[in-house]
């Protein structure tokens, strides 16, 4: 188990040491600021733990904080939250209504070769498995109604190693799904109902040369969310 000391290779990437025992949203945000359950936290400017509405229906999760998030120490703040507000407009949804949180807490990355620009890199399985007590815990206090997965690594998270975007984007598929597999609760207990509507990462579409397809199938999907909630 990791400890406060470090890392080796011998331990094991948990986070589950730092959470509170108790307290709502805000504790479990001062508690996650002095996380090291895993090593990304050493090169990160801090925790970017969620934000929004703590009893919104609808949350959103996506793979990791980005620059400018790790710069802020706030959710899709950067280039691919401002698409992500703009499809939630596009699909009906208030954006103030929402919370937004990622399944890594800090931001992975390495430095430009020329340069000091930070290139975004995926988290590890190792790191997303250390992070998921956080993301157990924000369901277990917010206790949304539906949550959508922003990609691969969210998917991953919520809903087990076996979840494909392009397969299972689009559909309401029971929260119970990841439960059922050991992924998304550990390290917090969390029971509710729910569904989890998969799609693609507003970040994937920035990075696209045609943006008009996936845009379109990402207000889509998050229509597919917006009518699970009415």
């Amino acid at each position: 188990m990791a400890g406060r000391g470090g890392d080796s290779d011998a331990q094991q990437y948990d986070a589950t040491p730092y959470l509170p025992r108790r307290g709502g949203l805000a504790a479990h945000r001062r508690a996650a600021t002095d996380c090291q359950g895993c090593p990304l936290y050493q090169d990160a400017t801090g925790t970017v733990f969620g934000a929004g509405n703590p009893s919104a229906r609808l949350m959103l999760v996506g793979e990791q904080p980005g620059d400018q998030e790790d710069r802020q120490g706030k959710p899709f703040v950067g280039p691919a939250g401002g698409l992500l507000r703009k499809a939630l407009r596009e699909a009906g949804l208030d954006e103030d209504q929402a919370y937004f949180t990622n399944a890594v807490k800090h931001f992975k990355f390495t430095v430009a070769a020329r340069g000091k620009r930070r290139i975004h890199k995926p988290p590890s399985l190792r790191e997303m498995t250390a992070c998921r007590p956080w993301l157990a815990a924000e369901l277990r206090l917010v206790d949304p109604e539906v949550v959508v997965a922003l990609g691969a690594t969210a998917g991953k998270a919520l809903l087990g190693p076996s979840f494909r975007v392009t397969k299972d984007r689009g559909a309401l598929i029971p929260l119970a799904e990841g439960r059922a597999q050991g992924d998304g609760t550990r390290g917090a207990a969390y029971d509710g109902a729910g569904f989890v509507v998969a799609t693609l990462h507003p970040a994937a579409i920035l990075r696209a040369e045609d943006r008009e397809t996936p845009y379109a199938g990402l207000v889509s999907d998050l229509r597919v969310a917006a009518g699970a909630l009415a």
